[in-house]
């Protein structure tokens, strides 16, 4: 291992914000304009805000926007005016390291809010007049709650991207970084590395076939295009894409012995894990839902699913990963590695590198749990409670037919969200004094190499469309060769 580079830095305690004007003689007429400017608008966003909420005939997607456009642009005026006319009036220009970098934070996020909403406001008239009659069904509340939450995900994430960047740039203390990892592997003995290498590669083959042949069959198959499989499509490409990100480095380590994995590599390989994992969970719920709405109100289940709101479900799945994924990765980046680089495990695990880390990782331990809680705990909550409406709906039909309907449909799908939830909940939330390293590396195996593969199975070929459709493909192949 290379010798870790060290970077000495410095940083200040506060910086000087210079306003506006220089003249003292000046001062006072500037703070009566803008204090007058910030109260005016202040007292405005209110007014509407309070007229939308006190009047029912305001409650539509119009208002519902310009409501939040309200609040987005009082907060993005009092993220900078009163600091201001707070300087103007005590003569003081300096503002703390914290306070510098919180109003940059505000500002980045209610700034880019405010064109998202504007966008959205935008599209929102557009449906109104160029689609009257379908304008209930395009900007249902569902929906409109929804766009609102991924303008929400779209503005936070770069704004905590380029807050902690500049944090970084900043730091205080002295920093030692490593030029790379070494990855232990699975313990298991030299004698057994061919069996468990052709293993995992048949694992590994198997995943990669099985959901490429998923996305072959909803390609070719228009009976397929319908959100199911539409979901199903992105699951499969998702699972091919998370085992790729160990699986392959794992069988190279088997078979070359080496075991160093650069530092960027690392990184990229734990933000690419935590991305596509998040996304994994998140398709998961999103499938339940969709079958939630399939059997419990299937008279409106055109209307509820539509390409719209399939389409947004992804974009949204995709956006909440990036940036779950981007926050751990940026607080990983600014953390010192100084003696100890060997990873008991066979990828760039994220509790075991903040345990390598010789900088205070409270804040990390802090994101890990609450980030887990929303891309983790709350869609299995989710599933949970989609899947029991389900079984509920079916078991109103009292016969044997109900009951083995019910569980066919529930059965299979909650044994592989048991089986990958329940062994990311055993790694990530569980008190590690409960769990030793080996159970937490069998854990990982589950659900980074068996879920994945269990998936086409679980998913697709025990189901009759999926079938149908593969022997047609099948038939067509038979047919063309002769």
């Amino acid at each position: 291992m290379g010798k870790p580079s060290r970077v000495n830095q410095t940083t200040l305690s506060d910086f000087l914000l210079l306003g506006i004007s220089e003249w003292p003689e000046e001062q006072t007429l500037l703070f009566v304009i803008f204090l007058g400017m910030y109260l005016v608008t202040m007292m405005g966003n209110l007014l509407i805000i309070l007229a939308i909420t006190s009047d029912p005939h305001l409650h539509t997607p119009m208002y519902f926007f310009l409501a939040n456009l309200s609040i987005t642009d009082a907060c993005f005026t009092s993220a900078s005016i009163p600091k201001m006319l707070v300087n103007m009036h005590t003569q003081s220009q300096s503002i703390s390291y914290s306070g510098c970098f919180a109003q940059l934070y505000f500002l980045l996020v209610f700034g880019g809010l405010d064109n998202l909403l504007l966008a959205v406001m935008a599209y929102d008239r557009y449906v109104a007049i160029c689609q009257p009659l379908h304008y209930s069904t395009a900007m249902s509340p569902q929906l409109c709650a929804l766009m609102l939450s991924i303008c929400w995900a779209l503005t936070n994430c770069p704004a905590l991207t380029h807050t902690l960047l500049l944090t970084r740039l900043m730091t205080v203390e002295n920093q030692s970084r490593v030029s790379e990892f070494l990855l232990l592997g699975i313990p298991i003995q030299p004698e057994q590395q061919g069996v468990f290498f052709a293993l995992f590669l048949g694992m590994y083959l198997t995943t990669v076939l099985g959901n490429l042949l998923i996305l072959l069959l909803i390609r070719l198959d228009s009976r397929l295009h319908n959100p199911m499989y539409f979901f199903l499509s992105h699951l499969a490409l998702t699972d091919i894409t998370f085992s790729s990100v160990t699986v392959p480095k794992m069988l190279v380590i088997m078979q070359t012995k080496c075991k160093s994995i650069p530092y960027a590599g690392c990184l990229s390989q734990t933000c690419f894990f935590i991305l596509l994992a998040d996304l994994d969970s998140f398709l998961i719920t999103t499938m339940a839902y969709d079958r939630y709405v399939a059997i419990c109100h299937p008279l409106h289940y055109t209307t509820i699913m539509s390409q719209s709101v399939c389409v947004t479900l992804v974009l949204g799945s995709w956006v909440i990963a990036c940036a779950c994924a981007l926050l751990h990765t940026l607080l990983l980046a600014r953390l010192s590695f100084c003696a100890d680089n060997t990873i008991p495990y066979f990828f760039c695990d994220l509790a075991a590198l903040l345990k390598l880390s010789c900088s205070d990782t409270s804040l990390n331990q802090l994101v890990i749990f609450t980030a887990g809680l929303t891309a983790i705990m709350l869609p299995f909550v989710c599933i949970l409670v989609s899947y029991g409406h389900i079984g509920a709906t079916i078991l109103r039909v009292p016969s044997a037919k109900g009951i083995y309907k019910a569980l066919s449909t529930c059965g299979s799908h909650l044994s592989v969200v048991t089986l990958y939830y329940g062994a990311i909940i055993g790694v990530y939330f569980l008190p590690s004094s409960n769990s030793t390293n080996d159970s937490n590396i069998i854990s990982s195996l589950m659900y980074t190499v068996v879920t994945p593969m269990l998936n086409p199975f679980i998913y697709s070929l025990r189901n009759k469309d999926m079938k149908g459709a593969l022997r047609k493909l099948l038939s067509k192949r038979t047919y063309s060769s002769n």
